[in-house]
């Protein structure tokens, strides 16, 4: 039996709300488990900067995602303000195990209304969606917090280095982009072990540049 592919997302990420509008797909073939993690530690520890931290590229970014949510007719507004903490939406998500429908709730509020994801209100609204209006009381547990930062390390281990990525088979699919990709593999996965795809996943290094 195939293992459960897994969707790791940070609701920072609004790409991950359009992504998410293309993951019934992937579900329809591979069982998904939704896994946030912290996207902030995942740059740290590749040692990248966000889209959002380049000035010119923030802006590019936040022009182009709304061009495509509008171009999808997909419900899209940026919140009050971007980038934003998104701790503890990620932490209630993570006490809530990854529930889908906590997690569709939360990107349709902070993404489809532009509402703050750390407003109690908000939380609470995820919270009730899942049917655990307690889990809100346990944001603050470490138990909780451990939880979401070894589901980072566990992402990172297994070289995610962005949000939203599907791990399928051990194999990453980035991005809105990568979804089609994705859903390819699900079907025809021997085109991953031959041919064009097979022969650029070992192409040397021709070039480093210089710090």
């Amino acid at each position: 039996m195939s293992e459960p592919a897994i969707w790791y997302f940070d609701i920072i990420s609004p790409f991950a709300h359009l992504a998410l509008t293309r993951l019934d797909a992937v579900a329809a073939q591979r069982e998904v488990i939704m896994r946030p993690i912290v996207f902030g530690a995942v740059l740290k520890h590749w040692g990248q900067l966000g889209p959002a931290e380049i000035v010119p590229k923030r802006v590019h970014t936040y022009r182009l995602v709304t061009h495509m949510a509008a171009t999808m007719g997909v419900p899209f507004r940026f919140p009050p303000a971007h980038p934003f903490n998104p701790l503890a939406m990620l932490r209630l998500l993570t006490a809530l195990d990854g529930r889908e429908a906590a997690v569709r709730e939360a990107f349709r509020l902070v993404w489809g209304e532009g509402r703050d994801a750390s407003d109690p209100a908000v939380l609470a609204q995820v919270a009730a969606a899942a049917g655990a209006p307690e889990a809100v009381a346990g944001i603050s547990d470490q138990t909780v917090k451990d939880a979401l930062r070894q589901a980072t390390e566990e992402a990172v281990a297994a070289g995610i280095f962005g949000v939203p990525s599907l791990l399928i088979d051990g194999e990453i699919f980035w991005g809105l982009d990568a979804m089609a990709m994705a859903q390819d593999y699900l079907t025809e996965p021997e085109r991953f072990l031959g041919g064009e795809i097979a022969r650029v996943s070992r192409l040397p290094v021709g070039l480093q540049r210089q710090a």
